[in-house]
């Protein structure tokens, strides 16, 4: 049996007249992220962590900023496709592991969602999915309000799935 491990990081700048969804949980805010899609970092994050686990490229070889299609696309259908794409090439995920950094919103109350929302469009069981958030105390990008940030790496086992 083999393993591959793959990281992803996205960062989206946040904006007026925009929805914060993370993890597929739309969190109440005044502002929300700029992207193509809904700018769902800890998806677009996990997407590239998969992908690149999988030696599949990135997000935006498989969901290119420039098709109309994916304008205001769900990341959660980004995923459930990512997930498709990986059992496709006999790819398991194992587990994933991700953090959020934003200063403000304070994520606490929606990380056990955002991992519920990710285990079930993935398939997988609960334990398998962690979500965890941060500040940058005050400092950068993050810190100062100017974007939001996640990371994720993950594990896939190739074999029967």
């Amino acid at each position: 049996m083999a393993f591959r491990i793959g990281q992803g990081y996205d960062v989206h700048r946040l904006a007026e007249n925009r929805p914060l969804i993370l993890g597929g949980v739309e969190i109440p805010y005044p502002l929300g992220l700029l992207g193509h899609s809904d700018a769902d970092v800890l998806c677009h994050a996990i997407i590239d962590a998969l992908l690149g686990a999988a030696g599949l490229g990135d997000i935006g070889r498989h969901f290119p900023d420039t098709y109309p299609q994916y304008k205001n696309m769900s990341s959660l259908s980004m995923l459930s496709m990512v997930a498709d794409l990986l059992a496709k090439n006999q790819l398991a995920v194992e587990n994933i592991d991700a953090t959020v950094v934003a200063q403000e919103p304070k994520l606490t109350v929606y990380k056990e969602k955002m991992a519920e929302n990710i285990a079930r469009t993935m398939k997988l069981p609960s334990d398998a999915v962690n979500i965890k958030a941060t500040t940058e105390e005050g400092l950068g990008f993050t810190g100062a309000g100017e974007g939001i940030a996640a990371q994720a790496v993950c594990l896939l086992r190739k074999g029967n799935v």
